[in-house]
């Protein structure tokens, strides 16, 4: 009974975790469970869930990635820098009106870059991952910085805007946008080769090598795919705000790194799942709402997500102790 217990809360704990934790929230915020307020938590969580499921797959391969929050940063103001109506145009950027899709490609386009920058510098010199996200992020941060001159890039197209603002059928924009990137992510790691190959050289990157994996090329495609998600983060947030800023998604990569391992991927590699990571997202948009309606100071709430964090990893190491 003991042993099916365990088991039980192996595969199913982070979930009776989130559930419990709206249970509590709800009875002592009745406004939580409003559905305003629902798909408001959601939409929150948006922008740190796609980025958390690029670190979910850089993590399972033992990686780990700083430079998220930066690149956000950087594609969300180039990408706020084409979105801009022609009007209002500074001259700083074309004055030229163009369709919403340039801006997008535009974003998207500076996330992958910074993303195959990443990984190739990992891939060819072995350095860390610590140590050239690490690098990224303060070069990503910089370059964000110098393409705005440190200004806010505002007065941006309503078509752009309705990205981040919009509603489908009722369902804002940004839940339908991570909803379509989870079911993409879940597919690439569950039911392909690629997905089998993130999770081979996790479990043991020299073994991965002896089986014929080119391990050096799936490390490019790995960060390279997490550095698009971040730069669909950049759009999604410039858009909700209707501002590409140099200072956005600061910190940004730590609550994605903690979506991931509260949501059971693994430090030590070869475990992870974009369903948990997706549960952990809401651990903390439950999380830091619940504390909002509840006035709870800030300073507070960072207190909370620390010992959360720090929770989960031990609880990964006690289940890795056990195996």
């Amino acid at each position: 009974m003991k042993e099916r217990t365990e088991q039980m809360f192996k595969k199913y704990g982070i979930f009776l975790i989130f559930i419990g934790m709206v249970v509590l929230m709800s009875i002592l915020s009745p406004a939580f469970l409003k559905v305003g307020n629902i798909l408001n938590v959601v939409r929150q969580i948006s922008v740190i869930g796609l980025i958390a499921f690029g670190v979910t797959m850089v993590i399972i391969t033992t990686g780990i990635d700083l430079s998220s929050g930066s690149v956000l940063a950087l594609s969300a103001v180039v990408a706020a820098s084409f979105a801009q109506r022609a009007d209002w145009a500074s001259k700083m950027y074309p004055n030229i009106d163009v369709p919403v899709i340039v801006p997008i490609i535009m974003g998207i386009l500076v996330g992958i870059l910074c993303g195959a920058v990443v990984g190739i510098i990992i891939a060819k010199t072995k350095i860390p991952p610590f140590i050239s996200t690490l690098g990224m992020m303060i070069i990503a941060r910089g370059l964000a910085l110098l393409y705005s001159d440190g200004r806010p890039i505002s007065s941006l197209k309503d078509s752009y805007n309705f990205i981040g603002q919009g509603k489908v059928l009722g369902i804002p924009f940004p839940i339908i946008v991570l909803m379509v990137m989870a079911v993409i992510t879940h597919i690439l790691l569950n039911n392909t080769k690629f997905g089998k190959y993130v999770y081979a050289i996790g479990g043991n990157e020299n073994a991965a090598v002896v089986s014929g994996i080119n391990v050096d090329k799936y490390k490019v495609l790995i960060y390279t795919y997490a550095g698009m998600l971040s730069g669909m983060a950049g759009i999604v947030l410039s858009s909700r705000i209707s501002s590409g800023q140099p200072g956005l998604g600061v910190s940004y990569e730590l609550d994605a790194i903690a979506s991931a391992v509260i949501g059971g991927t693994s430090l030590n590699g070869g475990i992870g799942k974009i369903t948990g990571t997706i549960i952990g997202a809401l651990i903390i948009g439950v999380l830091n709402n619940g504390l909002d309606l509840l006035n709870v100071s800030a300073y507070w709430q960072q207190i909370v997500k620390g010992i959360i964090i720090v929770g989960a990893v031990i609880l990964d190491e006690r289940k890795n102790t056990k195996k």
